[in-house]
C-alpha cells in the first residue's frame, strides 16, 4: 500500500487536540488515535477513528503523524522513546509537531529523527478550544511548503488560516510572540475587570461598552465573559501558559530583547498555581485580583 493510502496518526487529545482530530475526521481523513487517557480515545473511536496502544503502533500503521501534548519531554517519549513512533515508523514518515515547545528541544529531535529517515516539522496552533471545534484556528508551519505538503489535507480540515512562516522553529517563534500577547491581555482583563466590580459598575454593560472600544482585543472577548460567567473550563490551563512564558522569556533573552510585561505577568499566572487554580483556564486569573483586592470569590460575578 502506497503512503498515501495509509491512515494518519494523532497523538494527543487534550482540550484543543480532541477537537481538532475530530475535524479530521469529519473531513474523511481515516486517524489512527492515541492519548494516555482511555476515556479520550473511546470518544474518537465512536466518531469513526482507530485506535492504537502506543506510538509506536502509530509508526507502523500511518505514513503521517500529528502530535499536540504539552511538553518537550512529552513529545521525546512519544517519538524517541521506547514504544515511540521513531520504534514503528518505516522511512519516509512525517511528523506534524503542533505543540508549543522548546525550539533547541525540537531542533534536536528533529535531527534525531533525521538519521532515521522521519521528517518533523512544527505546526503549532493558535485558537481556544472554540475555535478547535469550529475549525477557526490558525496554524504557523515552520518547514517550507513541499515540507508541510503531505498535512494540507489535515491542516485544512482544522484551521481557517494557515501561515508559512519559513524554516524549522519559525512556527514556534510565531507562536510564542502570539502567546505573549494573548498572556499579557489576559492579566489586564482580569485587573480591568477586579477593578470594574470594586467601582460597582455592571459587568455586562462593562464588557458591552468595551467590545466596541479602543480597549478590546481577542484575549478580552475570550476571557471576559468567561471571568463574568464563572467559566474556568480548562481550554488552555494556567500551567501551560507559564510553561509557555519560560519558552518566550527565554526566547528574549537569545535574541537580546527586554520583554517587561511577559515577566511581570508569568508572575501572576505563577501565584495562580500557587493558589491551586493551574488546571484552570485563563479566566481564573480574576480570582487573583479578588484575592489581592479583599474582594468576596462566592459571588456570582467578580
Amino acid at each position: 500500500m502506497n503512503a498515501a493510502a495509509l491512515p494518519t496518526g494523532f497523538i494527543g487529545l487534550g482540550a484543543m487536540g480532541a477537537p481538532m482530530a475530530g475535524r479530521i475526521l469529519a473531513a474523511g481523513i481515516p486517524l489512527v488515535v492515541n492519548d494516555r487517557d482511555a476515556k479520550k480515545v473511546d470518544a474518537l473511536c465512536a466518531a469513526g477513528a482507530e485506535a492504537a496502544p502506543n506510538a509506536k503502533e502509530i509508526g507502523r500503521r500511518c505514513a503521517r503523524t500529528i502530535v499536540i501534548v504539552e511538553t518537550a519531554a512529552q513529545v521525546r517519549d512519544v517519538l524517541l522513546g521506547p514504544a515511540g513512533l521513531a520504534a514503528g515508523a518505516v522511512p519516509g514518515h512525517q511528523v506534524a509537531c503542533m505543540a508549543t515547545i522548546d525550539r533547541h528541544a525540537l531542533r534536536a529531535m528533529t535531527e534525531e529523527l533525521a538519521a532515521r529517515r522521519i521528517d518533523l516539522i512544527d505546526a503549532p496552533v493558535s485558537g481556544s478550544t472554540e475555535g478547535a471545534i469550529a475549525g477557526s484556528m490558525a496554524i504557523f508551519v515552520g518547514a517550507d511548503e513541499q515540507g508541510a505538503r503531505g498535512f494540507d489535507g489535515c491542516f485544512r480540515a482544522m484551521a481557517k488560516n494557515i501561515f508559512h512562516m519559513g524554516g524549522l522553529t519559525k512556527g514556534l517563534e510565531i507562536k510564542l510572540l502570539n502567546n505573549m500577547l494573548a498572556q499579557t491581555n489576559s492579566v489586564a482583563v482580569a485587573e480591568v475587570l477586579a477593578m470594574a466590580a470594586k467601582a460597582g459598575l455592571d459587568l455586562p454593560t462593562v464588557i458591552a461598552a468595551i467590545k466596541v472600544g479602543t480597549g478590546n482585543s481577542a484575549a478580552f472577548e475570550l476571557r471576559a465573559p468567561r471571568m463574568m460567567r464563572r467559566d474556568f473550563t480548562p481550554g488552555g490551563t494556567n500551567d501551560i501558559s507559564y510553561k509557555d512564558q519560560e519558552l518566550e522569556t527565554a526566547f528574549a533573552k537569545e535574541l537580546g530583547v527586554p520583554v517587561f510585561l511577559a515577566n511581570v505577568s508569568q508572575q501572576v499566572y505563577q501565584i495562580a498555581r500557587g493558589m491551586g487554580l493551574g488546571k484552570e483556564d485563563g479566566s481564573s486569573l480574576i480570582k487573583v485580583y479578588e484575592a489581592l483586592s479583599g474582594m468576596n470569590r462566592d459571588r456570582a460575578d467578580p
